[in-house]
C-alpha cells in the first residue's frame, strides 16, 4: 500500500469543502477518509433526530467522496492503528471538537498514536475563531456576549475566505474494510421521522441551498421579522452547522460580500452566539450538568412527569406553547423565539428542571449540540453567565399576540383550534360557550385546558426565586 497516505478523521465536518483537515491531507498524497461510530458517546452527544440527519449526512459525504468514505465502529485508538499498519499510513488529520468529552479523547489517542510514530494534525473547522483566540484583556475567558462578541468580531473586516474542495483529491477505502451505513443503526425505530424526509435536505449541497434560499429570500428584513414564527426569515441552516455541512467561515464569507446592512449584520450576531455558546462550554465542562450560577443548584424544582409529558406532546393548554412544541415534533426544528417561550413555559410557569427540556430538545432537535442546547436552556432557565433574569418570564399569551398576531403559525400546528375566532385563539378558554361549538371545540377533549395559571405560577416561581436570594 502508498506509504504517502493520509487517513482524514472526519467527525462534525461532514463536507468537502473549506474542510482544512481534508486540504491538508490531499496535499499529502492519497486519502483514506475515515468515520468512525462510537455508539455510546454518539448517544451521548445526538438525540434520535440528530441521528436521523447524521445517517443521510454520511451517506451524501460517502458519494461525494467517491463511495470511498470508510465506515468503521469502536474504539477510534485501536481501528486508526490497524488502518495505519494496513496501509502504512503514517500520518492522520482531523478537525478539532471542543466538548469536554471530545478534547479529554482527542488527547489520549493523540498521545497514543504518536507514541506508535504516527504524526497527527489538527485543523479548526467548526468555529471563526477558536476558544483561546478571544479573551478578555486579563486572559480570561468572556461571560457576557456583548463585549465577547464586540471585541472578538464585530466590525472586523475579515471574511474569513473559505477553502475550496481540495483540486487534487485522491481518496480510496482497503476492501472490504467498510461497514455498510445501515450497520451503525442510526435510523430511529419509531417512524416519526419519517415526515423529515419532504422537509428537509441533509448533506453539503442542500446546506449551500438553504444558505442561497436565505440570501435571496430570507435576509432582508430578518432583523425584525426572526422574531415571527410565520414569517419565511429564518435560515434553517443550523443542523447543516451541527453536523459540519457547512461551515461558519462560508455563512459569514457569503454575507460579508453583501452590503451592509441591519439585517446582515443582526445575522452575523447569530453566528457570534453560536461561537459564544462554544466558548462556554470549553471553559466551563460541567456546564451539562451544574448551572453557570451556582447558587441555582439549591433551586426549588418541580418533580411532576406528569406536567411534563404533558408539555413534550404539545398539550398544555397554552395554544402558542403547544403550536412550539408540535413544531418540534413534526419536523425536528423549532422557531427560536418559540425555543424561548417553550422554555421559559417549562422552567417558570411549571418550573421543572431545565435539564428535562435539555434533554427533550436534545432527542427531537436535528440542530441540538452539547454546546447550543445547554447555553440556550441555561439562558432560558436564568442560571447562566450571560442569561434572561429569571424574573423575566414570558407570558404565552401576551407573546402570541405580539409575534403570531394573525395566528397563522398557531392554526398550522393546533388545527383543532383553526375556527376560533383571533380574538379566543391564543386564551380559547374565555370563549363563550357558543363560539366553542361552532369552532368544533369541546374543552378539555379536543383541546386541553390550561394545566397552570399564568399569574399564580408567575408569583409562585418569583417566590421561589426569593427564598434563593435569602
Amino acid at each position: 500500500m502508498d506509504e504517502t497516505c493520509t487517513i482524514c478523521w472526519f467527525r462534525n465536518d461532514l463536507r468537502l469543502q473549506d474542510n482544512p483537515a481534508l486540504t491538508a491531507a490531499a496535499a499529502e498524497g492519497r486519502v483514506l477518509p475515515l468515520y468512525i461510530h462510537q455508539h455510546e458517546q454518539l448517544a451521548r452527544a445526538t438525540g434520535a433526530a440528530g441521528r436521523w440527519w447524521l445517517h443521510h449526512a454520511l451517506s451524501n459525504l460517502n458519494d461525494a467522496l467517491g463511495r470511498n468514505l470508510l465506515i468503521s465502529s469502536g474504539d477510534p485508538e485501536a481501528i486508526i492503528l490497524r488502518l495505519a499498519r494496513l496501509t502504512g499510513a503514517r500520518s492522520v488529520v482531523c478537525n478539532r471538537v471542543y466538548d469536554p468529552e471530545g478534547v479529554e479523547q482527542d488527547k489520549r489517542i493523540f498521545e497514543k498514536l504518536s507514541n506508535n510514530g504516527i504524526s497527527v494534525r489538527t485543523f479548526n473547522a467548526s468555529l471563526l475563531q477558536e476558544p483561546w483566540l478571544v479573551l478578555k484583556p486579563d486572559g480570561t475567558p468572556y461571560r457576557i456576549f456583548t463585549p465577547f462578541y464586540r471585541n472578538g468580531y464585530a466590525g472586523r473586516k475579515q471574511s474569513y475566505t473559505p477553502l475550496p474542495v481540495p483540486p487534487r483529491l485522491q481518496t480510496f477505502s482497503p476492501e472490504h474494510e467498510s461497514l455498510p451505513l445501515e450497520r451503525l443503526g442510526l435510523l430511529p425505530d419509531h417512524p416519526w421521522h419519517r415526515k423529515f424526509t419532504p422537509i428537509w435536505q441533509p448533506g453539503e449541497e442542500g446546506a449551500h441551498k438553504r444558505l442561497k434560499e436565505f440570501v435571496q429570500h430570507g435576509l432582508q428584513g430578518y432583523s425584525k421579522g426572526r422574531d415571527f414564527p410565520a414569517e419565511p426569515h429564518v435560515s434553517r441552516l443550523s443542523p447543516s452547522l451541527r453536523f459540519g455541512e457547512i461551515s461558519p467561515r462560508q455563512i459569514w464569507h457569503a454575507l460579508k460580500n453583501l452590503p451592509e446592512s441591519e439585517d446582515r449584520e443582526r445575522f452575523l450576531t447569530e453566528i457570534g452566539w453560536r461561537e459564544f455558546a462554544y466558548s462556554l462550554l470549553f471553559y466551563n465542562p460541567s456546564m451539562p450538568e451544574r448551572p453557570l450560577q451556582h447558587k441555582y443548584s439549591a433551586f426549588a424544582w418541580n418533580d411532576d412527569m406528569h406536567a411534563l409529558k404533558l408539555w413534550q406532546q404539545g398539550r398544555t393548554g397554552y395554544p402558542l406553547v403547544d403550536a412550539g412544541m408540535r413544531e418540534l415534533w413534526q419536523t425536528g426544528y423549532m422557531h427560536n423565539r418559540l425555543r424561548m417561550i417553550t422554555g421559559s413555559f417549562l422552567v417558570k410557569n411549571l418550573r421543572i428542571h431545565w435539564k428535562h427540556g435539555r434533554d427533550w430538545f436534545h432527542d427531537c432537535l436535528l440542530d441540538a449540540d452539547a454546546a447550543n442546547n445547554n447555553a440556550g436552556w441555561q439562558w432560558v432557565a436564568g442560571c447562566g453567565t450571560d442569561a434572561a433574569p429569571y424574573f423575566r418570564i414570558f407570558n404565552p399569551v401576551t407573546q402570541a399576540k405580539r409575534f403570531d398576531p394573525a395566528g397563522t403559525y398557531t392554526r398550522r400546528y393546533i388545527p383543532e383550534l383553526s375556527r376560533l375566532p383571533d380574538r379566543y385563539l391564543f386564551e380559547p378558554w374565555k370563549a363563550p360557550p357558543d363560539i366553542l361549538r361552532d369552532a368544533g371545540i369541546t374543552p378539555g377533549v379536543t383541546y386541553p385546558e390550561p394545566i397552570v395559571d399564568l399569574q399564580a405560577s408567575r408569583q409562585a416561581a418569583l417566590q421561589a426565586l426569593k427564598q434563593l436570594e435569602d
